[in-house]
C-alpha cells in the first residue's frame, strides 16, 4: 500500500513497540474486516487503536458515525488531518481501558439517530485479553465485536468450552457472545511484520446468557482458579485454591453432578461450571 508508505514518510512516523503498533497494509484483509462487521448507515462504530487510519477510511464510508479511540498522540494529528472533512468522524485521545464506553454509547445515541453499535479494531497483542474482557464484562449496548488479534489467542477465544484449545477466556467469552473465526492474516500484511500470525474473529453479543447461574462472578472466579492449575484435576485445583473448603466437599459436589473425580477443567462445559457454582452457594 503505497499511500501508507507516503503517510509514514510525511509525518516521520515509526511504529511504537511499547504500544504494540503494527500497521495493517493488506487491503484484502481490511475489506474482509469491514465486510464481516456488516456495518450499515444506521450504525455507530467504535474503532480501537486506529493508528494511521487504514481501516478507518473504509469504516467512515459504511457507518453512520465512527468514534476512534487512540492512545498515541502522534496518530491524532494524522487522523485529524486525513479525516477532518468527514462529518461522521470523531476521535478521542484516550486509553480504551479507561474510557466509560457505556456513557459514550449513550451520549452518541442520544444526539444521533443510530441503531446498532459495533466495535472494530486491530488490537495490540499485549493487551488483547484485557480489552476484550472489558468490552464484554461492561455489558455494553453492543451488537458485535470484530477484531484482529494474535492467532493463538483467537483460537482459544473461539474454541467451544470443553473442546480442544479451551482456556479460561473461552468460557468467559462464550457466556457473553457467540464467537467465530473470519480469516487468518499473514505476517507480511503489516508494517513492521509481527513475529506471530494474526487472525480476525467476530463476537456476536448474546441477548441472554446461555446458562443459568446464581452468581456469575463466583463462577468466573472458579473457572480462573481451575485453569491456573490446568495440569491438575479440577478437584485438586479448586481444593488447593480454597474454592472447595475441603477435598471431601469437592468430591461430594462432583459426585452429586455425576462428574468424574479426576476430571480436568478443560473437559467441563460452561453448564458444568454453572452447576458446580450453584452447588457452592
Amino acid at each position: 500500500m503505497k499511500k501508507l508508505g507516503f503517510i509514514l514518510k510525511k509525518y516521520n512516523i515509526k511504529a511504537s513497540k511499547s504500544l504494540g503498533q503494527n500497521f495493517l497494509i493488506n487491503e484484502e484483509v481490511i475489506e474482509k474486516i469491514v465486510e464481516s462487521s456488516n456495518i450499515k448507515k444506521c450504525d455507530l462504530v467504535i474503532e480501537i487503536g486506529p493508528g494511521l487510519g487504514t481501516l478507518t477510511k473504509y469504516l467512515l464510508e459504511k457507518a453512520g458515525k465512527v468514534v476512534c479511540i487512540e492512545l498515541d498522540k502522534k496518530m491524532i494529528e494524522i487522523l485529524e488531518d486525513r479525516f477532518s472533512l468527514y462529518d461522521n468522524f470523531e476521535i478521542q485521545n484516550k486509553d480504551i481501558l479507561k474510557v466509560n464506553l457505556k456513557e459514550l454509547i449513550k451520549n452518541q445515541k442520544e444526539h444521533i439517530n443510530l441503531k446498532e453499535v459495533k466495535i472494530v479494531a486491530n488490537l495490540p497483542y499485549y493487551i488483547t485479553t484485557p480489552i476484550i474482557m472489558k468490552l464484554l464484562e461492561d455489558e455494553l449496548d453492543l451488537e458485535s465485536i470484530t477484531v484482529m488479534i494474535q492467532k493463538e489467542v483467537a483460537d482459544r477465544i473461539i474454541a467451544i468450552p470443553g473442546k480442544k484449545d479451551t482456556g479460561a477466556i473461552t468460557y468467559s467469552v462464550y457466556y457473553y457472545a457467540t464467537a467465530k473465526g473470519i480469516m487468518k492474516v499473514k505476517n507480511d500484511s503489516f508494517i513492521p511484520e509481527p513475529e506471530v500470525t494474526s487472525k480476525v474473529i467476530k463476537l456476536d453479543i448474546r441477548k441472554n446468557p446461555p446458562i443459568d447461574v446464581k452468581n456469575k462472578e463466583l463462577m468466573f472466579r472458579i473457572i480462573k482458579k481451575a485453569f491456573m492449575q490446568r495440569r491438575k484435576t479440577l478437584l485438586n485445583a479448586l481444593t488447593n485454591t480454597n474454592e472447595f473448603k475441603s477435598k471431601e466437599q469437592g468430591m461430594k459436589i462432583l459426585n452429586e453432578l455425576n462428574l468424574k473425580e479426576n476430571i480436568r477443567a478443560e473437559e467441563l462445559s460452561l453448564q458444568d461450571f454453572a452447576n458446580i457454582t450453584n452447588k457452592m452457594i
